[in-house]
C-alpha cells in the first residue's frame, strides 16, 4: 500500500500521470480540482472567496485521503504541493497508516507548452485557463515543497508519458 503526493504546476501532467498510475495499481485518486470545482458549483448562488474555497476543499481532500487509507486502499493525491502543511499532512497520514510515502513532481518549466496544454484541455471551474504572468509562473514552478528525509521523484513531463512511466512505477515499488 502507498500514498503518492503529486506536485507540479497546473497543466504539467499530474492528472494524466495519476490516472495512469491508478490504472496500473488500482489506487484511488483524490483530485483537488474535482473537489474544489464541486464546491464552487454548489455555492454559485452565494460565492465565497478563493482562499476560503481552497481551505474547505483541502479539508475535504484530506478527509477523503484519511478515509481511503484507513480502508486499506492506496491513494494518489492529485494537487500542486505548494505549502509545507501539505507535505506535513501527507507524511503524517502515510506514517499513521504505515504505508509507503511517495512524492512525484511533474516538472515542466516552459510556459508556452503549459499555456498550450491549459488552453486545449477540458477545463473545470477550479482550473486556470492560462498563465497570466511569466514571473508568477516561474515563482510557482520553483515553489514546490518537497519532504525532507524521503526519496522524491521529479519527472520531465515535456516528454511523452511512455518515456518516464516505467521509472515512475519502479519508484513506487521501491
Amino acid at each position: 500500500m502507498f500514498f503518492i503526493q503529486m506536485s507540479g504546476f497546473p497543466g504539467s501532467g499530474k492528472s494524466t500521470l495519476a490516472r495512469q498510475i491508478a490504472k496500473e495499481t488500482g489506487a484511488i485518486i483524490v483530485d483537488h480540482d474535482i473537489v474544489k470545482s464541486a464546491l464552487l458549483q454548489s455555492i454559485e448562488a452565494a460565492p465565497i472567496d478563493g482562499k476560503l474555497s481552497g481551505e474547505i476543499s483541502y479539508n475535504i481532500d484530506w478527509s477523503l485521503i484519511d478515509f481511503h487509507l484507513s480502508q486499506g486502499h492506496s491513494v494518489i493525491f492529485d494537487s500542486p504541493c505548494l505549502y509545507e502543511e501539505m507535505v506535513e499532512k501527507g507524511t503524517f497520514l502515510a506514517e499513521k497508516y504505515n504505508v509507503k510515502y511517495k512524492y512525484i513532481e511533474c516538472f515542466l518549466d516552459d510556459s508556452r507548452v503549459i499555456n498550450f496544454r491549459l488552453k486545449n484541455r477540458e477545463r473545470i471551474p477550479s482550473q486556470i485557463k492560462e498563465i497570466h504572468s511569466e514571473e508568477a509562473f516561474q515563482f510557482t514552478v520553483n515553489s514546490s515543497k518537497k519532504p525532507t528525509g524521503y526519496n522524491c521523484l521529479v519527472v520531465d513531463t515535456r516528454e511523452p508519458l511512455e518515456s518516464y512511466l516505467q521509472n515512475v512505477m519502479k519508484y513506487i515499488e521501491e
